[in-house]
């Protein structure tokens, strides 16, 4: 055995299209060398009966935000910030991340819009020093009425860790929040109590910024990524019209798509439906918008992201097959492991078969709730 080798042994191995009951598994080098049934050969560490499983693969969290601004107008040490976040990922069982940076800045909404450059730098700062437990790379939300999207886009784009790009648009009366009272609720606790008089003042301002920067900001931004061959996402789909617009802007992943209609159109065009792990755990979406677990039902689902809580995303996965009888644990686990992970390039890791990355949990459950009890990252062990 070769000093880099481990195995790892009487686990309930989850692969990406079956469940090993009682099996094994060898890593070397940081990879996985070879994956068996029954009992280890030459022993190993025993799993006791533990899940293995893929390291998660995260696609959307801007839960670093929270570390960044704790409380509103609170601003901690960015690199401090990062390291704090990646630890809290890691616990959770998540070995590979796409940071969620609001490209973007809005006066009288101050939380950590315009920081995107800021907190790169961080993460940047974090890796080169080697404190991070989690793979990291970028996902650039870009809010595309705001009149300064493009320019902060041109800062970050052609740094290599930038994975996806999502088109977003949050002006009242439309996708998530066609209710403005839903996002008038919103930005009074999102905000630390913004008046119905200064909501007026911020909801005609995005009127008018969508009226006159919508259309040429989303050509551009769309042209920047199809340039860099950076994967786009949609952002709220509501309406057989957002769904002919991503077909048309080439998007290969759709998040939090609203009504059953417009996944049904996303995914009959190839496109991935990303719903949040909350929303499956919760039993519904907080917007009042339609439920991840209703799409799964109908086949529409394909991935799921933590969102706002990281520990949601193992949690989600794991509750789907008793939410949907049709999604068997391989499946579920696939919704945030390897489909996540092709759907941004990442074919290196996401599943355990031979040749892949070894990043791997042991998940061990307790009253049916799933406790990550270690993480490796190609190998070596890092929670």
């Amino acid at each position: 055995m070769s000093s880099g080798e481990h195995i790892f042994s009487n686990g309930k191995i989850i692969l990406a299209d079956r469940v090993i009951a009682r099996g094994w598994v060898a890593i070397a080098d940081g990879r996985v060398a070879e994956v068996g049934e029954g009992e280890a050969p030459g022993g190993g560490e025993d799993l006791n009966g533990d899940l293995l499983m893929p390291g998660l693969i995260e696609l959307h969290t801007d839960h670093l935000e929270a570390h960044f601004v704790p409380r509103p107008k609170v601003y901690w040490d960015p690199l401090a910030a990062v390291v704090s976040y990646d630890g809290q990922l890691a616990t959770c069982g998540i070995t590979t991340v796409l940071d969620s940076l609001r490209v973007w800045r809005e006066e009288g909404a101050e939380e950590a819009d315009g920081q995107a450059s800021l907190l790169a730098s961080a993460i940047s700062s974090a890796r080169e020093a080697n404190l991070l437990r989690a793979d990291h790379f970028l996902h650039l939300r870009c809010e595309i009425p705001m009149p300064d999207v493009v320019a902060e886009a041109e800062e970050l784009v052609d740094r290599p860790d930038v994975r996806l790009m999502s088109l977003m648009d949050h002006t009242p009366g439309q996708r998530q929040f066609r209710d403005e009272v839903k996002l008038r609720d919103y930005y009074r606790g999102k905000a630390g109590g913004l008046t119905d008089a200064q909501l007026d003042v911020m909801f005609a301002r995005r009127f008018e910024f969508q009226k006159k920067y919508a259309e040429p900001n989303l050509r551009r931004i769309v042209a920047l990524a199809q340039s860099r061959d950076i994967p786009l996402a949609s952002h709220d789909d509501t309406t057989d019209e957002n769904v002919s617009d991503a077909i048309r802007d080439g998007v290969s992943v759709a998040e939090f798509p609203t009504t059953l209609e417009a996944a049904q159109g996303l995914h009959e065009a190839g496109i991935r439906v990303l719903m949040g792990a909350p929303n499956v755990v919760r039993g519904g979406s907080h917007s009042g918008n339609i439920a991840a677990v209703d799409l799964a039902r109908e086949g529409l689902l394909d991935i799921l992201s933590s969102d706002y809580v990281p520990s949601s995303l193992l949690m989600g996965a794991l509750q789907l097959p008793k939410r949907a009888p049709g999604i068997d644990l391989a499946s579920a686990v696939r919704t945030v492991t390897k489909t996540a992970a092709e759907a941004v390039g990442l074919n290196d890791r996401g599943e355990i078969a031979e040749g892949r990355r070894a990043d791997l949990i042991r998940v061990h459950l307790a009253h049916e709730l799933p406790v990550v009890r270690s993480v490796w990252r190609a190998g070596a062990r890092v929670a």
